[in-house]
Parts: structure tokens; C-alpha cells; sequence
């Protein structure tokens, strides 16, 4: 007999568990999240967001504490493909925003977050077996005191690419491997290499560039997040190397490779911990299925590719905020037939698009006269604007328009970044991850009285607005949208409601005028 009787256990407490985890208790559900690490880990991995996840953070509340800035996310101006530079500068409807954060950082807010809402995380608490039933799952837990189980209406895997969860369900995670090195590591570059602007001058180079760049022989990664510690990596083509632990003078010596000069580099300042690890080989697997009965999986659990361009928590964190609401209708009862099914036909095509372009990212920064040629004719269309507006659009992950059962253009996209007459924006809307009928007409609340419970009504006057009335759910996506009024549009409205939050219940006061 189980020791516990939950609702959902998550496994794995990093960005994407924990994410899923806020996501669940804003909708009234307290999750128990195991992690075997004895705490947050302070290893730095990633160090920022890239995508439209950038602005999805901001309908939560959370960019402002986690950029320090006062305002609302700004699309980027720029970023690179395969380390070449796209001129985003002046792009319409550009869904493609970055955000300079320490993953620590991200988890450590994400815990306090989920906490503060009576989440329950469990450090140095390993699930150990699992068994799935059709309506529940049976978890094994180790603990540092004791073993026990817990019984579960659901389990979601968030414990990564060598999840434990998805070998035990048996989903096959097929893919391949490039032959890549990856070597990465904090490092210190004396302050003489600086010019008067900052940058690093390499004698025989030049300045060293930010960001990835590519050589005739390789990568190279260059990147000041703070004084005294600067980012620096190679990839070089190749078979697998040893398995000793790198050092700073094999980093030395791969960087020679690359550039064809030294870097006169030295441990970096500080306690640390700082970063100093090899990747031999780097995977790009996709797992056959994110769902199995009570069983779900998240992140690099259920996807693994190359961290070129940013996408791997654009990625994860859009999951878990797919997930999250869907997950919640169901426990609290009032989810339509299939819905939990739409996490995987919704985001599996995203994940697979993923794959695609960090692989081609891969190749192109591979060594040889034929793929410089290759190279120069690709930089060449990056300046053309509808082929950026393209590339932005598929590293933001906002290329893929999700089946939402309605054909307005503005249906299974994330809501435009509007503001009310009021002077509120439509992501301050969506801070309590409830659905919102977004009504421009005034005269469409009438209609759904039997949702009240579930979805809030915005009576609102929005200039020159992209649509008469907009249904969106607590993802930010929306999922009906009519040009019109009047009862073509109530019974459009009626139907998308069932469609996405379950049958009319009872009646009570959602609506609030901005």
C-alpha cells in the first residue's frame, strides 16, 4: 500500500519541472517534485532565454524580477543563425526576444515561486521504479532517511536526456549523434588583451568576437557575462576523445586549433563553481511520444539537440506551459475528451522543428571550402527581410500554428502583444494563468455565463484592434477570434468553449472591465 496519495509527481526539479510545477499550483494543484541532486544545482548551464518564452514569462509576472527590468520585453535586434549575424532591427512581428539569465538563477525563482504556493520539493529524493496503471501510476522513491511510495493520478518525467522514466515506460528516443567535440569553460583573459572599449584583442586575430563563430578548422564561443569570468568553447570535428576530466590547457590547445593562435587564458576569478566540461558527440534525439496513460514527459526528457541558438529552455519551458493548464483541467474535473492529447500533437511538431534547424546549425559550422561557399550564399538571403523574418520565426518557435479548430489568422498563435484603451497590456491579463475572453465588442459576455467558473471575461477598447473578440487560453495561445458580432459569433464562441474548457457549468460573476 502506498505511503502517499497524490494528484501529480513531477521528477526532475530543474527549469522545466519546476515551471510545470508553478503552472499546476497557480491552477489550484500541489504537485510533489522529486530531484536526486541534495539542492539546486549551481552549475552553470544555460545563461539566458531565447524565443518567445521570453515574453510568455512576462503573462506570468516574471520578467521584471528575472531581467531587473521595469518594462515589458522588447523584441531583439539581432541574432545569429549558425553564427551568422540576422539583422532583426526594424522586423514586423518579430516573436523572437532574448533574456541574459543564469540558469541558478531562473531555478532558484521558479522554486521560490512554486513554494510560496505550497508546492512540495523534495531535494535528495530519487524516484527509483515506477509502475504506470491505466488511470494512476505507482512511484518508488529513495529518500535520505527512508524509501517510500507514493500513489499518483500522474507522473510527468522531467529528469532529463537519460531519463529514467522514459527507458522505464519503454518510448523508443531515436536520433543520431554528430561528431562533434564541445569543450566549454569559464576562463580569466588578462586585462592588457582589452581595448579602451572592452573587447578583447587577440594579437594575430584581432578582436575576438561575441557569440559563436566559425573557422576554417572549427567554432569558437566568446562571451563576457561578468568581470573576471568570461565563457570560451570550441567545437571541432571529430572522433570522440578521452574520458579524463578536461583542463584549461586542453581548452588552450583545441582554441590554437581552432583560430591557428593562443589565448593566454587562466582560471577564472572567484569561488565558482565555474564551468570546465567536454561534450563528445552531441545527440539530437526526439522521443517517439511525450505520452503514455498517466505518464507524460518534459524537456530534455523528451528531447535532446544542440544548444546552437539558444532553444533548449524556449523549448522545455513552452512545454511545461502547455502541459500545465492542460494537466489541471483534468485533475480539476472540467478538461474535454482529448485534451491532454493536444500536448503531444501540439508540441511534438515544435520539438521535431527544433531538431531540424540545430542540426543544420551543426553543419554549417563544419570545416571545409564547401561549406564556406555554402556559407556566403546563405548570408547573402539572411538580408533579405522576409528570409529573416523566417529565421526568426522558427528560433522564436512561433513557425508552428497549432490545430485549434478555428480559422481566423490569429487562431493557434500566441496573442498579439496589445494594449487596452485602459492602458493595460493583454500579458498583465494572463498573470493568474486563467483563460480570458478578450471582448472588444461588448456584447459577447452574455454568452458565456456556464464558463464563469473557468474563464474570465475582459470587456476592454483596444485601438485599431486585430480582431472583434479573441478566446485565449492560459498559454497565451489563441484559440477563437471573430472579425464580427451577433449570433454567428456566439455560437462560434460557445463551441470553442466547449471545445477547449469542457462542458457549461455553473454560473458566477468573471468579468472585469479594463
Amino acid at each position: 500500500m502506498a505511503d502517499e496519495h497524490v494528484d501529480i509527481v513531477i521528477s526532475g526539479a530543474g527549469p522545466n519541472g519546476l515551471m510545470l510545477a508553478y503552472e499546476l499550483a497557480l491552477a489550484g494543484i500541489r504537485p510533489i517534485v522529486l530531484d536526486k541532486l541534495p539542492g539546486p544545482s549551481p552549475e552553470p548551464k544555460a545563461n539566458g532565454l531565447v524565443g518567445q518564452i521570453v515574453r510568455m514569462l512576462n503573462m506570468r509576472g516574471l520578467y521584471q524580477e528575472l531581467s531587473g527590468d521595469a518594462g515589458r520585453p522588447q523584441p531583439s535586434t539581432g541574432w545569429m543563425f549558425a553564427a551568422m549575424p540576422l539583422n532583426l532591427n526594424g522586423l514586423r512581428d518579430n516573436s523572437l526576444y532574448t533574456m541574459l539569465i543564469p540558469q541558478p538563477r531562473l531555478v532558484e525563482l521558479l522554486q521560490r515561486r512554486a513554494r510560496g504556493l505550497g508546492v512540495d520539493v523534495r531535494w535528495g529524493h530519487t524516484l527509483t521504479d515506477l509502475q504506470s496503471r491505466s488511470e494512476s501510476v505507482a512511484v518508488e522513491v529513495s529518500a535520505p532517511k527512508h524509501d517510500y511510495d507514493i500513489a499518483a493520478s500522474y507522473l510527468v518525467g522531467a529528469d532529463g536526456g537519460r531519463s529514467l522514466v522514459r527507458k522505464t515506460l519503454g518510448i523508443a528516443f531515436p536520433g543520431s549523434t554528430s561528431p562533434t567535440i564541445g569543450r566549454l569553460a569559464h576562463v580569466h583573459i588578462p586585462d592588457e588583451l582589452r581595448s579602451a572599449e572592452g573587447d578583447v584583442v587577440i594579437p594575430g586575430l584581432g578582436r575576438l568576437p561575441h557569440g559563436h563563430s566559425r573557422f576554417d578548422r572549427g567554432g569558437l564561443l566568446f562571451a563576457d557575462f561578468e568581470p573576471g569570468r568570461s565563457l570560451l568553447g570550441t567545437i571541432e570535428f571529430g572522433p570522440p576523445v578521452g574520458d579524463e576530466p578536461m583542463t584549461l590547457a586542453e581548452l588552450r590547445h583545441s582554441v590554437r586549433r581552432v583560430i591557428g593562435v593562443d589565448i593566454p587564458l587562466t582560471a577564472p576569478k572567484g569561488a565558482g563553481p565555474h564551468a570546465l566540461r567536454r561534450v563528445n558527440g552531441q545527440h539530437t534525439r526526439h522521443a517517439e511520444h511525450y505520452r503514455r496513460g498517466p505518464v507524460l514527459l518534459l524537456g530534455d526528457a523528451a528531447h535532446v539537440h544542440s544548444p546552437m541558438g539558444g532553444p533548449g529552455l524556449n523549448l522545455g519551458l513552452q512545454d511545461a506551459m502547455n502541459l500545465g493548464w492542460k494537466l489541471a483541467a483534468q485533475i480539476n474535473g472540467w478538461a474535454p475528451e482529448g485534451l491532454l492529447d493536444t500536448y503531444e500533437s501540439e508540441r511534438h511538431p515544435v520539438g521535431q522543428r527544433v531538431m531540424m534547424h540545430t542540426l543544420a546549425q551543426t553543419a554549417l559550422m563544419a570545416p571545409g571550402p564547401e561549406v564556406a561557399a555554402l556559407r556566403t550564399v546563405l548570408g547573402e538571403l539572411f538580408t533579405i527581410p522576409e528570409v529573416t523574418k523566417q529565421l526568426a520565426a522558427l528560433l522564436a518557435g512561433s513557425d508552428v500554428s497549432y490545430d485549434v479548430g478555428d480559422d481566423h489568422p490569429l487562431s493557434g498563435r500566441v496573442v498579439p502583444d496589445l494594449m487596452t484603451a485602459a492602458g493595460q497590456r493583454v500579458d498583465e491579463l494572463l498573470h493568474d494563468a486563467r483563460p480570458v475572453l478578450l471582448d472588444l465588442t461588448g456584447g459577447l459576455a452574455a454568452a458565456v455565463p456556464g464558463w464563469a467558473d473557468r474563464v474570465t471575461v475582459i470587456p476592454a477598447s483596444i485601438p485599431d484592434p486585430p480582431a472583434a473578440a479573441m478566446l485565449i487560453r492560459p498559454d497565451g495561445y489563441v484559440v477563437w477570434a471573430t472579425d464580427t458580432s451577433g449570433p454567428t459569433a456566439e455560437d462560434g464562441l460557445r463551441a470553442a468553449l466547449g471545445r477547449w474548457f469542457g462542458c457549461q457549468g455553473r454560473s458566477s460573476s468573471g468579468s472585469a472591465a479594463v
